[in-house]
């Protein structure tokens, strides 16, 4: 139950504090969320990583819908040599979600540390 929450706290800070800091401050809300929520350091960087893919994927899903997929088309053809917007959303969500874990892996170890001392 903690790891869903994890999931959808770190999911809702990242796209409320993207509206106004660049897009690196995903990494700063599962960081956060890592620290505030106890978990395993893995289940931590699972929850990081879920929630920003998963936000990623939508967002991208939403802005592919409503240019009727004309940007992520051209955009996979000049990144990825191929026609493929579904591809394109794939990694988008996966450079989000390494992103993510990374950084709610750190908080739980920083969590970790700060309970040791």
């Amino acid at each position: 139950m903690k790891l869903l929450i994890n999931i959808l706290l770190t999911a809702i800070l990242a796209f409320a504090l993207s509206f106004w800091f660049p897009w690196w401050i995903i990494a700063v809300a599962a960081f956060v969320i890592a620290i505030v929520i106890p978990l395993k350091p893995w289940q931590s960087a699972l929850a990081g990583f879920l929630g920003i893919f998963i936000l990623w994927v939508l967002l991208a899903m939403l802005i592919n819908s409503r240019n009727e997929g004309l940007l992520a088309a051209r955009i996979s053809q000049l990144l990825l040599k191929t026609n493929s917007a579904g591809l394109l959303i794939l990694v988008s969500g996966l450079i989000g979600g390494l992103t993510g874990a990374a950084a709610a892996w750190t908080g739980s170890l920083v969590r970790r540390l700060k309970m040791n001392e």
